[in-house]
């Protein structure tokens, strides 16, 4: 029997469609009473494995590998938690007029986020850009995100992100950290496995992150929040998003430039350094804000598939400069980079 395929011509990855689908249910049946709390306890157990498991993942060695790409890799780091914070602080401005302080709490959340990995990988390969410096420009946003990204949010959303306090940064050391490094430390020993089972966990993964998206859009059903968003907000909240990716990608290609990169360099800057991790994003979202997580996540959860798109097509027209290498082991296909980019994991989008 063939096996069927998603069709090329939809923008929109499958797993973005069970995302939605999962809001929905969300929406209609949210969890109450026990119900609640037995989702909170397994959402609780979801993210601390699916921490173990990037930490699993993650290869010393390859990030080791990729040291010698130092001011790429600073180049990458400076953009995901600097430019964008600044560019998140900046658009304070825009609140009330465009956005609500809800939303613009997940905006601003959405910019401490570390970048992608998968993603990075996968649109990088298909412009004939530069794969290893990539991954590891990805893997590293991702190691440094983990401690970093609490940090910031502690610095700039302080008290008023949605309940963010000290006991929000102890749960990220408990929940996020801690697991991670676990999970390095035992990977000589289950390395080889999870390297084995690498489609089955990317299944898991996946799942925690439904669940994870189950639980705190129930909860901010119960709390009754979404009656605070209206349609207007959310174009508000798209557009911003639109050109805050737009400035990101144009700053990331032109300003590599300026600095003196090489072209397949550049490609790999763009890719890195102006998208941000969903499946990152989530879990820490959901330690942070508690009820409040749907609506800190619903930025990023957008943003995310606005990046996939976007980055699609950019990186299948860079794979058709005159000046480009030999053709990249990956797909060039934009659907099929799209779902390795929505993969969860170490190297995810």
């Amino acid at each position: 029997m063939k096996r069927l395929k998603w069709p090329s011509w939809l923008p929109i990855d499958p797993y973005i469609l069970l995302l939605l689908g999962t809001v929905g249910l969300a929406a209609l049946l949210p969890a109450r009473g026990t119900g609640a709390e037995v989702a909170s306890g397994a959402s609780t157990a979801a993210i601390a494995f699916l921490f173990f498991l990037y930490g699993a993942r993650l290869s010393t060695r390859e990030a080791m590998d990729g040291v010698r790409h130092w001011r790429l890799h600073i180049t990458v780091l400076a953009c995901t938690f600097v430019l964008f914070p600044l560019l998140g602080l900046a658009a304070r401005g825009l609140e009330p007029v465009l956005l609500d302080h809800s939303l613009y709490t997940g905006l601003l959340f959405l910019t401490l986020v570390p970048s992608t990995v998968q993603s990075s990988i996968a649109f990088t390969s298909m412009a004939r850009g530069n794969v290893p410096a990539a991954i590891c420009a990805g893997s590293f946003s991702s190691l440094v995100g983990i401690v970093l990204t609490p940090l910031l949010a502690a610095a700039l959303l302080g008290g008023t992100g949605g309940g963010f306090s000290a006991d929000s940064l102890l749960k990220i050391v408990l929940q996020l950290l801690v697991p991670f490094l676990a999970g390095q430390l035992l990977r000589r020993w289950i390395g080889g496995f999870v390297a084995r089972h690498k489609k089955v966990l990317g299944y898991v993964d996946r799942a925690s992150i439904l669940l994870v998206v189950y639980t705190a859009f129930s909860e901010g059903m119960v709390q009754g929040i979404w009656h605070q968003v209206s349609p207007l907000r959310l174009g508000g909240l798209l557009a911003v998003e639109a050109v805050l990716l737009a400035v990101m990608l144009a700053v990331t290609w032109y300003g590599s430039k300026a600095l003196g990169f090489n072209r397949e360099d550049r490609i790999a800057i763009q890719f890195a350094g102006s998208k941000k991790s969903l499946a990152s994003g989530l879990p820490m979202a959901s330690v942070l804000f508690g009820a409040h997580a749907s609506l800190a996540v619903l930025p990023l959860m957008l943003f995310h598939q606005m990046q996939l798109m976007v980055c699609a097509v950019i990186a299948k027209r860079r794979s058709r400069d005159p000046e480009a290498g030999p053709e990249p082991s990956l797909s060039r296909d934009p659907a099929e980079a799209s779902r390795i980019a929505v993969g969860t994991g170490t190297r995810s989008g």
